[in-house]
């Protein structure tokens, strides 16, 4: 019996990848996810510059650690609700369990719960924080008489810093413990909204 070579098998696994549908772009959620980052940030970035400019630089700090740590958390979830399990919270949902269909929901739409959490809220929360810390770093320089432009530097870096690193321990944890934090999340939504089917 005559042995197939490598490129004839290869041939026959590329004809049955090619079987498979290929799943287009959905064009209309990627224009209203786009749209939602828009207003987010927009919204986000007038009040929070507009709340920064009236406070001390003390208050300005605590508000600009609070947005990274809200960056944080839903980078945490969209990587959680990618990871997940699906078989729990399905047993879960047999026994009516508060939170579990909305569980899930999310992770059958991981794609579209990850894109929103880490795309739209993870990066305006960064890009806020990163305007705010500039506004604290020039309040700072006229308050204490040091170099704004070096000021400035200091503390986005700092601020950039703490993103990085808080985002980092998160996604370990998430990938750890995505259902506790899918499950979590999960009980928190069907507070404000009705379990879905």
């Amino acid at each position: 019996m005559k042995r197939k070579s490598f490129n004839e098998k290869y041939e026959k696994k590329v004809k049955r990848i090619d079987k498979i549908p290929k799943r287009f772009v959905d064009v209309k959620w990627v224009f209203s996810i786009t749209f939602c980052a828009f207003l987010i940030s927009l919204l986000f970035s007038s009040l929070t510059e507009n709340a920064v400019s009236h406070l001390n630089v003390l208050i300005s700090v605590v508000i600009a650690i609070s947005i990274i740590a809200i960056g944080v958390v839903f980078d945490m979830v969209g990587v959680a609700v990618t990871a997940a399990d699906l078989k729990p919270f399905n047993s879960m949902a047999a026994k009516k369990i508060r939170g579990s269909k909305t569980a899930i929901f999310l992770i059958r739409n991981a794609e579209k719960v990850s894109a929103f959490c880490n795309d739209v809220i993870g990066d305006v929360c960064g890009i806020i924080s990163g305007s705010v810390g500039i506004l604290i770093s020039l309040e700072i320089a006229k308050e204490f008489g040091f170099n704004e432009s070096i000021i400035t530097l200091i503390l986005t870096a700092l601020l950039a810093a703490l993103t990085i690193g808080g985002k980092a321990m998160g996604k370990s944890y998430a990938i750890n413990k995505s259902d506790v934090i899918v499950f979590r999340f999960a009980k928190i939504i069907s507070f404000f909204k009705r379990e879905v089917k």
